[in-house]
């Protein structure tokens, strides 16, 4: 073939330090396993047996108000044979890991109480270690901080030096799984100040550089504003994840309390700007949660709740986002239902088409598949697999 350029490759000398930066910051790794939710937990109200009082509870609503895949079914609008396969699932999950990362909270949903919270740090460093010991400890856990923004980053890393010291004394390591969550990031500035703060405290325990990582919480207009592709790989690997506050953001946006909810049209723009700035970065998306309880223990308030809770659910699913928060064990059925039909309504289909790109074949109904919608349906059926 002739050409005309004799050697392309001198008109782009500096193509080789920008690829090794794409690989930096784009790893393009395959999904690997995501929680599907974050449990929160008030750190005062956190014990080593909260997370089978929480499976226990969310099984017993469960037993009581979706006694068979009819009524599943029905609450759920799903058909005669999903709404099976669904409620055996859900069965099994509660009675065996209700749930799957654990966020022991000691910000929003403990206040500020100076003169408890050591106490509290250390009793919940005591439990995780009895849950480690017995083998409970959920896949992912760690707790949230108080913020910088409140002007006193003393208090959040001192509760954080003392539960992690706490946790690897009683436990002899730090057991895996651990995250930390970092609120109300008004500041780009704050982000270096933690990952410096997390680098110092792994030098004192002792522990292999890299091993705390943080996520960080998007939960105000000035966060979104300093969220772009190059966040991650500056941080030098310890963002591990984003997670969405909805009621703070929804706040920061002068938005009416009514208004104040996860499907909000405010609520998109961030997720996506979120999206945008994390994606292919291996950063990790978790969208907020629904500040409601049943009622009362009564059928229609139950179903009331888990209904509303499907819908936020769903809204987040659709939107890419595979993960998010539950407060309440109540949230716990409609999360597994939710996302459990999310994964199992595609699922054989999207394994015919990408079986039929894979061979070179018609995948039939008139469907013209594009690489990166068999990327997409790939991956979509190597998450179900890892959450299922």
């Amino acid at each position: 073939m002739r050409v005309t350029l004799a050697d392309p490759l001198s008109l782009i000398p500096g193509f080789e330090r920008a690829h090794r930066e794409q690989s930096v910051r784009y790893p393009a790794a395959a999904p690997g396993w995501q929680p599907v939710h974050t449990v929160y937990v008030p750190a005062d109200r956190f014990g080593a047996g909260t997370v089978a009082e929480w499976g226990a509870a969310a099984l017993e609503l469960f037993t009581r108000h979706l006694p068979g895949p009819e009524h599943l079914g029905a609450l759920f609008g799903l058909p005669a044979p999903l709404a099976g396969d669904v409620h055996g699932r859900v069965a099994a999950k509660l009675s065996r890991e209700p749930v799957e990362d654990l966020r022991i909270d000691f910000e929003d949903g403990y206040g500020v109480r100076p003169a408890e919270e050591d106490g509290h740090a250390a009793g919940a460093a005591e439990a995780v270690a009895a849950l480690h010991a017995a083998g409970a400890l959920p896949r992912r856990w760690g707790l949230r901080v108080k913020s910088f923004a409140d002007g006193d980053p003393g208090r959040s890393l001192r509760t954080l030096d003392g539960f992690l010291t706490g946790v690897t004394e009683r436990a002899g390591t730090l057991p895996e799984g651990f995250t930390v969550t970092f609120p109300k990031v008004l500041m780009r500035d704050y982000l270096y100040q933690f990952a410096d703060c997390l680098a110092a405290l792994e030098q004192g325990l002792g522990l292999p550089g890299g091993t705390l990582r943080f996520e960080v919480q998007v939960e105000a207009t000035q966060t979104v504003g300093f969220l772009d592709t190059g966040l991650a790989a500056s941080l030098g690997g310890r963002l591990a994840a984003a997670h969405f506050g909805v009621f703070d953001y929804t706040a920061s946006c002068s938005l009416p309390p009514h208004e104040q909810r996860l499907d909000h049209p405010a609520c998109d723009h961030a997720r996506h700007v979120m999206q945008t700035a994390f994606a292919g970065t291996g950063v990790e998306l978790s969208d907020g949660s629904l500040a409601a309880s049943p009622a009362s223990d009564g059928r229609d308030d139950v179903h009331a709740l888990w209904a509303r809770h499907a819908e936020l659910v769903g809204h987040s699913l659709r939107h890419g986002f595979y993960q998010g928060w539950d407060m309440h064990p109540s949230h716990l059925v409609s999360r597994f239902v939710t996302v459990y039909a999310f994964h199992l309504r595609h699922h054989a289909e999207f394994d015919q088409r990408v079986r039929a790109w894979q061979e070179q074949r018609e995948a039939g109904g008139g469907v013209m598949d594009e690489p990166a919608t068999v990327k997409t349906m790939a991956a979509a059926l190597r998450r179900a697999g890892l959450a299922l």
